[in-house]
């Protein structure tokens, strides 16, 4: 290949990946321009049992009620990467929807940094999207054995996985992704399509835990 040739070959190549890096630059953090959810579910013992090692425990969520599973968030994601404060500041949250949330989502604090990190970049106004959050959250069952966790539960992530999508028709190994810290169950992520369905989603599950054993801290109340 002559160098003209392969310099022309060159510029072609940096004109495509230009082009579409400024394609995503167009798109990026605008609202309601994304591709999926993903739904992001605490296991809230290993969030309480964190917190309180760091002396900052939440008394809404790490008080007397025995929380097992909440709703972190519901995120609108890119095929790789997701958008973020998407509008600034943030369209305000009524105190009524903030209330009516609190079953799932145990923090106002939560729900108003929630909304707007993530709420606004759906597109959808603060109540069409807390209404996803709760159809989102009621499209995925927890497994029997973590609804009334009364002592430590050792498991693996693929072991979490599988038993969620067990409980969960249409749900596959390749739409869940489980997080983790150095030692505890973090979160479990499931992916879904706009219009709240079960999907794939190889950039959430390439961040997944890749740890071999994970502890599962009881709810309040137990051992």
């Amino acid at each position: 290949m002559s160098r003209m040739v392969r310099g022309a070959a060159i510029a072609a190549t940096l004109l495509l990946v230009t082009a579409a890096a400024s394609a995503q630059d167009r798109r990026q953090n605008r609202p309601g321009q994304f591709d999926f959810y993903v739904l992001a579910l605490s296991w809230s013992p290993s969030f309480c049992e964190a917190s309180a090692e760091k002396g900052r425990a939440p008394r809404e969520q790490c008080g007397g009620r025995p929380y097992s599973f909440v709703v972190h968030g519901l995120w609108p994601q890119y095929e790789r990467g997701f958008p973020e404060f998407c509008q600034n500041p943030a369209p305000r949250l009524d105190r009524n929807i903030v209330s009516s949330m609190l079953d799932l989502m145990p923090a106002p604090r939560l729900i108003f940094h929630q909304w707007d990190k993530h709420g606004v970049c759906s597109g959808l106004g603060p109540r069409g999207y807390f209404d996803a959050v709760r159809k989102a959250r009621a499209q995925v069952k927890i497994p029997e054995p973590y609804i009334e966790l009364d002592k430590p539960l050792m498991v693996t992530p693929d072991e979490v996985e599988e038993a969620f999508v067990e409980a969960n028709p249409g749900m596959s190994r390749k739409s869940i992704a489980v997080t983790c810290d150095s030692r505890r169950l973090h979160e479990v992520r499931v992916c879904l399509t706009k219009d709240l369905r079960f999907r794939e989603c190889d950039d959430v599950d390439r961040r997944a835990c890749r740890r071999d054993r994970l502890v599962m801290p009881p709810m309040r109340g137990g051992n």
